[in-house]
C-alpha cells in the first residue's frame, strides 16, 4: 500500500499526536542535563524538575510584596485585555464585513481602504496609541483591536460575498429588505465563520498583547516575562511561555466548540 493511502487508527493517531511533544521534552531534558553537567550553576536551560517546582510556587504562593499569587493575577489581567480587544474587533468586523460583502457600493468605497489599513504594522502605531490613550488599559486594548480588525473585516467580507446569489434573490422575492437579508440570511451563516476567523487571529492578538504589556504595564503575562528577564530567571520565563501556550490552546478549543454549538449545519471553521 502506498504511503499516501495509509491512515492511522484512533490509538495510532493519538500516539502520533503525542510523539512530537514527547520528543521535544526529551530533547530539552537531554540538553538541560548536558549543560548542567558542564556547569551546575547553568540557568539557561533549567531542569524539568525545577520548572515544575517554579510553576507550583508561582501558582500557589503569594508574592511577598503584593500579596497576590502572581500567575493567576497576571493571567486575569492579560485575559481581560485580550477579551476586550478581541470582542471590539469582532463586533466591528461583523458589522463592516457584512456591509462590505453585501453592498457593492461599500465594497467599491471601503474595500481598498480596508486592504490598505491592513498593511500598516500595528506595532508601529503603538507609540501613537500611548500618546492618545495614555499608558493605561486603553492603549493595550486598542492595539489588539487595531491589529486584528482589518484581517477580520477582509475575511468576513470575502465570505459574505461568497453567499450563493440564489439565496439573496429568493429573499428579495419574498420582500426582504437589505437589513432583513443581512440579519436573517447572511448573519446566521457568518457567525461560525467569524469565530473561525477569530481563532486564526488569536495568535497575532497574543503577540500585540504581550508587546503592549512589555512596554507599559504593572501586571500581565507579558509584563512578568520582560520583568524577570532582567534577573535571567529562565525558569519563570519558560513557565509563563508554556502557560500562555496552554491558554491559547484552550481558547482555541473553546471557540471551536462554540462554532459547532452556534451552527451545527456548518463545518467547524479551520
Amino acid at each position: 500500500m502506498r504511503w499516501i493511502n495509509r491512515r492511522p487508527g484512533r490509538a495510532g493517531a493519538v500516539g502520533l499526536a503525542l510523539l512530537p511533544f514527547v520528543l521535544v521534552i526529551a530533547l530539552y531534558a537531554a540538553a538541560s542535563e548536558a549543560r548542567r553537567a558542564v556547569n551546575p550553576a547553568d540557568r539557561l536551560l533549567p531542569a524539568p524538575a525545577q520548572l515544575i517546582e517554579t510553576a507550583t510556587r508561582l501558582a500557589s504562593e503569594p508574592d511577598r510584596r503584593s500579596g497576590r499569587i502572581l500567575l493567576w493575577s497576571d493571567t486575569a489581567a492579560s485575559l481581560q485585555r485580550l477579551a476586550a480587544g478581541v470582542a471590539i474587533a469582532a463586533g466591528i468586523a461583523l458589522v463592516a464585513g457584512l456591509a462590505i460583502g453585501l453592498l457593492p457600493l461599500l465594497q467599491a468605497g471601503l474595500g481598498g481602504f480596508v486592504a490598505a489599513v491592513s498593511m500598516v504594522p500595528p506595532l508601529a502605531v503603538l507609540p501613537i496609541l500611548f500618546i492618545v490613550f495614555g499608558l493605561g488599559e486603553g492603549a493595550k486594548i486598542a492595539l489588539i483591536a487595531i491589529g486584528i480588525t482589518p484581517f477580520l473585516i477582509r475575511d468576513l467580507a470575502a465570505r459574505t460575498a461568497e453567499i450563493p446569489r440564489e439565496q439573496l434573490v429568493k429573499a428579495q422575492t419574498l420582500g426582504a429588505s437589505s437589513l432583513a437579508i443581512a440579519l436573517h440570511v447572511a448573519l446566521p451563516q457568518m457567525l461560525p465563520r467569524l469565530i473561525g476567523a477569530v481563532r486564526l487571529a488569536l495568535g497575532p492578538a497574543w503577540l500585540f498583547l504581550i508587546a503592549a504589556e512589555a512596554i507599559a504595564s504593572d501586571a500581565g503575562l507579558g509584563y512578568r516575562i520582560f520583568l524577570v528577564r532582567r534577573f535571567f530567571a529562565m525558569d519563570v520565563i519558560l513557565v509563563y511561555v508554556l502557560w500562555i501556550t496552554a491558554l491559547a490552546f484552550l481558547l482555541d478549543l473553546a471557540l471551536r466548540w462554540l462554532a459547532r454549538r452556534l451552527s451545527r449545519w456548518a463545518e467547524a471553521a479551520p
